[in-house]
């Protein structure tokens, strides 16, 4: 049923109808709105869940992971800072296998404060083990939350899993989206069945301590893990086109790249924009296309070397910044296509918010055409 509704309300139904036994979030702008309307379906017994409310995102996190290794189906968001104090207990969930599913509202880190978005929360926390899913659109990302569930519960992955949709630009903003049904979703998404899970009357250990003889093992494990979800993803999302009409196999995505000479790489809302600047570039006579990265964990480098493999040069789009070195995608395509003849051209870009138009977009085509790169874009130099 298509409906014209705020990003983050989409959000919060398809959470409903993903059937989560325990929530436990902290509000935070820009993620409330997510958390308020599920805990006002929980209130009206819309939704059969325990809403646990708790003093922090630290206690937040704890909670669903304390649920989750119970043997429930568990939910939290948050977003910049509150993921931030999270940092501890992210390792902990993921180290111990525990197929929580968290909505990011991407925002930036302070200091300086900034309310507003860019995607440096979850990029910075690109290590810890966590599937992270970037959103294009609101209707993207509400899809996204049932094949989360369904690839990180998968017995062959068992996951956490972030989906990150950008903050106000998505979480805030009214678009059309295809809602599913609850009958829709039960189809899709079965209840969840723990492989194992904290049980008195037959105990087991959890994260328990690893000596230095284990614990390598442990993070191989934990690494080979990453990289089955990749089938998983593209079977899930495959199931899920074949149901509903939308297809989620791919976790990267082409648009208009199959003939294009300069490749532009981004992730989330950004690729909206990007598209409108190709079709004005392709009016023009350039032959620009865009590659997406839906799936930033497990990295597809594979799928990226093979879409990019006839391009003249790549110019990747951060919003982020791996301080002291470039943006971190631009670190991940770099060595993706490493052997590889075209250049890869970083440019970091709004950053805490800053605006970024198709004028920008035809600007770094331009500097990408020229060679230059690694650079931020759109400085004010006269407050340098």
């Amino acid at each position: 049923m298509l409906e014209i509704t705020e990003g983050s309300h989409a959000v919060a139904k398809a959470v409903k109808m993903s059937r989560p036994q325990v929530i436990a979030a902290y509000p935070i702008t820009p993620q409330t709105h997510i958390v308020e309307t599920l805990a006002d379906m929980v209130a009206d017994c819309e939704l059969d869940a325990e809403y646990i409310t708790v003093e922090s995102e630290f206690s937040a996190l704890s909670a669903c992971l304390g649920a989750s290794a119970a043997g429930s189906r568990t939910y939290s968001a948050t977003t910049s800072q509150g993921l931030a104090l999270m940092f501890e207990v992210c390792f902990n969930v993921s180290g111990m296998r525990l197929p929580v599913v968290m909505t990011i509202a991407n925002r930036a880190l302070g200091a300086p404060l900034s309310i507003w978005n860019d995607q440096q929360d979850s990029i910075s926390l690109r290590d810890c083990g966590w599937l992270q899913f970037y959103a294009e659109d609101n209707q993207e990302a509400t899809d996204l939350h049932y094949i989360a569930y369904k690839v990180a519960e998968n017995p062959e992955v068992l996951l956490p899993a972030f989906v990150c949709f950008d903050g106000f630009i998505l979480s805030h903003t009214y678009e059309p989206v295809d809602m599913l049904t609850q009958e829709d979703v039960d189809r899709f998404l079965p209840p969840y069945k723990p492989v194992q899970k904290l049980d008195a009357d037959d105990p087991i250990s959890m994260g328990m301590y690893a000596t230095p003889d284990y614990y390598l093992e442990f993070r191989y494990e934990h690494d080979q893990a990453m990289k089955r979800a990749k089938n998983a993803i593209s079977k899930a999302g495959k199931e899920f086109g074949e149901m509903f009409g939308r297809d989620y196999s791919a976790l990267v995505e082409g648009y208009r790249v199959e003939d294009a000479e300069t490749a532009i790489i981004a992730i989330g809302s950004l690729c909206g924009t990007v598209k409108d600047a190709i079709d004005e570039m392709r009016t023009a006579g350039k032959k620009v296309g865009l590659l997406k990265i839906r799936c930033f964990r497990p990295f597809p480098a594979d799928e990226i070397r093979d879409a990019l493999s006839h391009v003249k040069r790549v110019a990747v789009l951060d919003k982020n910044i791996s301080v002291g070195a470039k943006g971190a995608v631009a670190i991940e395509v770099r060595d993706a296509l490493y052997g590889k003849t075209m250049p890869v051209l970083g440019y970091v870009l709004g950053l805490g918010g800053r605006d970024v138009r198709i004028s920008d977009i035809k600007n770094i085509v331009s500097l990408a055409e020229s060679g230059k790169g690694d650079q931020f874009y759109g400085l004010r130099t006269e407050v340098l």
